[in-house]
């Protein structure tokens, strides 16, 4: 028999329905030749300091830095049950053989073999390669498995990430934390992308508006009216410092006759835009229809594995390879209304119009580009899926159009020997445009009328228009996750600032999270659209290195672990260079600035939270007998500061449809069970109840208990 491992139960269920696996049993699938069980997200992790030492649940300067010889890894204790049961498939002596089908990029495969380790399983393994969850995907997939040893470098990269973000984020932020009298928490990633937010705040802060005048003049000729703005050789951009200057040159045009120095017309050609990876997806969605960066993957998630509707979404790739079948994709999307006469058009063509622009080789990573599938099925999509889909359907297909082709006129006409610029498109050509009829975001500047050089013209009327320079807008996460992929433009090492270009800060995959860590720890605050960074953000900016707040830094590292990937660095130098980086921040905290004091707060109620009133105790803390305290985010002890690492997030089972109340912490820490709980479970949206109970090992976790379908 062979023990298939996928990362989610739903993936399990596509691969058992492909492979007519039907019995079912408590966390996995079987017959005869296979069994098939799976992880829930990680159910391994990486232990913390005082699973080495019990003596360095205290946070103490002097126990810094805290470096094990070899990191160790631990049960997450809320999925140990499922846990178990991979362990006893892959000690089994039935299983002969392991496939490994989590997902096929770097964190699925940390995902696996921090389980294989783990269980200290030594069986052989296979790996299941595919970016599409249709039939004949996995079909495919299953006819050819790859070595897993093929995967290793892919591996030890991820195993390398994974350990230097445990040293970094461990010991800086106790460093920094300790030496400040604050709660800091400091991240390999996190923190370059928040001192981008905190650099464009300061620039909005210290911006000072300075008025200026341009003067526009509508011009009268022969052949039609138009109009122009004022600039010159030295003034391109047509701004006057003072409105008697601008008054000056509009009342010494006005009602002059001047003439048309030049006409120029240019065609201006373009292509269909490349087809979406996952960071200009998520652009696209939070830009048209404010979806966070990381509802934008959730979603795109669930229509790669519950609806079969689209490609592997965590791709930085925006090209395909050779070998994907365009034609059956193209079909099935005819067979849905709204795309019909699109796909039309395209079986019009005497053959795909494939340029390197669609299909490349050489600029596919892990995975291809984010496109529709082949699957046919009509399915009604929620609001948010629909619009998600259709996007990546119109990038698709829109692929196959022709350039967008506008006649772009140029006109300047002089008078009194002063200068005025006018502009003007014409369509000439929808091309690809033809499918997004409904983007107002680019509009005609307007038809000029067929000016020739020599072309007398006369100003009509001119006059002077006040107006103020403008400060930098805030991020929203559209353009941060711009920043984020480009942060390489700022970094003056070529070498580094090539690698950055492909990586950026953080991956396609793991921005979203960043971003979502950044505002559950309130470093960021949400404004609308805009992301703004808080105070304490401001403050944490200014007493860290720009060793940590740099991009250089991060896009080393992700030089490293890219070299690593290809298997031309060894791991052990990289992760040498991370402990001599932490010996360096430990020391650095203990000299930064002590003049920055951060204001005196609970965990979790940061700048841009609600004020929260001081909270009676809710009962005892089970780890150290302080008392537990609500805020607004979370409940926790009151001895944070003396290292007590107590803490229940309100929002911790919200994928439940359950948020936790001060009543159900006073029950649990009284001992008592919360019962008659109602959930909707995440995986199936079935309605369900149970009881609550605080998990005893863990002591800061909860878990359902008794849980019953209803």
């Amino acid at each position: 028999m062979k023990l298939i491992v996928t990362e989610k139960p739903s993936v399990g269920r596509d691969i058992a329905k492909v492979l007519k696996v039907s019995g079912k049993s408590d966390g996995y699938l079987h017959n005869d030749s296979y069994v098939i069980s799976w992880a829930i997200g990680h159910l391994i992790t990486l232990c913390d300091p005082e699973d080495y030492d019990a003596a360095l649940k205290r946070w103490k300067i002097d126990a810094l830095p805290i470096i094990p010889g070899e990191l160790r890894l631990k049960a997450i204790y809320k999925t140990k049950k499922q846990l178990n049961v991979l362990s006893k498939w892959m000690k089994s002596s039935k299983i002969t053989e392991i496939i490994c089908a989590t997902d096929a990029g770097r964190e699925g495969e940390l995902i696996f073999r921090y389980i294989y380790d783990f269980v200290g399983c030594k069986k052989p393994v296979k790996r299941l390669w595919i970016s599409s969850m249709t039939d004949d995907a996995i079909k495919n997939g299953f006819a050819s498995l790859r070595p897993s040893a093929d995967f290793d470098d892919l591996y030890y990269s991820a195993r390398c990430r994974s350990y230097a973000d445990w040293l970094v984020g461990i010991n800086a932020s106790r460093a920094y934390s300790l030496t400040h009298n604050a709660h800091l928490t400091i991240g390999r990633v996190q923190t370059p992308t928040l001192a981008i937010i905190v650099a464009r705040q300061k620039e909005i802060d210290s911006f000072i508006p300075k008025d200026y005048w341009e003067v526009h003049a509508d011009f009268a000729a022969e052949i039609g009216q138009y109009s122009g703005k004022w600039f010159s050789e030295t003034n391109k951009d047509g701004k006057i410092d003072t409105k008697e200057a601008a008054d000056e040159i509009a009342k010494k045009v006005r009602g002059q006759e001047g003439v048309v120095k030049s006409a120029e017309r240019e065609e201006k050609r373009q292509p269909p835009p490349l087809l979406y990876d996952l960071a200009e997806l998520q652009r696209d969605c939070n830009r048209r229809y404010g979806l966070s960066a990381a509802k934008t993957l959730s979603i795109a998630q669930d229509l790669y594995e519950k609806h079969k509707l689209i490609t592997y979404p965590r791709t930085d790739s925006r090209h395909l390879s050779k070998d994907i079948k365009l034609n059956p994709i193209i079909n099935a999307l005819g067979s849905k209304a709204e795309y019909a006469e699109y796909v039309k058009y395209i079986h019009l063509l005497d053959k795909l119009p494939i340029t390197s622009r669609i299909v490349d080789d050489s600029k596919v990573t892990d995975h291809h580009a984010i496109i529709p599938t082949e699957k046919k099925s009509q399915i009604n999509l929620p609001e948010n899926e629909k619009r998600v889909y259709e996007l990546i359907a119109r990038r698709f297909l829109s692929a196959f159009y022709p350039a967008h082709i506008r006649n772009i006129t140029t006109v300047t006409t002089v008078v009194m020997n002063e200068s005025f610029l006018s502009k003007g498109s014409e369509v000439l050509q929808m091309g690809w445009k033809e499918l997004y009829s409904d983007d107002k975001s680019d509009e005609d500047e307007g038809i000029l009328p067929p000016l020739v050089k020599g072309q007398i013209s006369k100003a009509v009327k001119a006059g002077a228009k006040a107006k103020k320079t403008q400060p930098p807008k805030p991020y929203t996460e559209a353009t941060l996750l711009s920043a984020m992929e480009n942060a390489g433009k700022t970094v003056e090492n070529e070498e580094i600032a090539k690698q950055m270009k492909e990586n950026g800060l953080g991956t396609a995959a793991t921005r979203a999270s960043i971003i979502e860590r950044l505002l559950a720890v309130e470093y960021i605050v949400r404004k609308g659209k805009n992301l703004a960074p808080t105070e304490k953000a401001v403050q944490l900016i200014q007493i860290l290195p720009a060793e940590i707040t740099s991009a250089e830094t991060t896009g080393r590292w992700e030089k490293g672990l890219s070299s690593i990937s290809k298997g031309s660095m060894n791991p052990d130098r990289f992760m040498g260079s991370i402990e001599k980086f932490v010996r360096f921040l430990v020391d650095n905290a203990q000299s930064s600035p002590k003049d920055i004091v951060f204001a005196a707060e609970k965990p979790g109620n940061g700048k841009g939270a609600k004020k929260s009133r001081k909270s009676a105790s809710l009962g005892k803390c089970p780890v150290c007998g302080g008392d537990v305290l609500e805020n607004s985010k979370s409940f926790y002890c009151a001895g944070w500061k003396k290292g007590c690492k107590f803490n229940i997030w309100k929002n911790s089972v919200k994928n439940y449809n359950y948020e936790i109340t001060s009543s159900d912490i006073s029950n649990l820490l009284s001992g008592k069970a919360v019962k008659d709980i109602q959930l909707i479970l995440p995986d199936t949206k079935e309605k369900a109840a149970a009881e609550l109970i605080l998990d005893i090992q863990s002591a800061s976790t909860v878990r359902f208990i008794n849980l019953r379908r209803i």
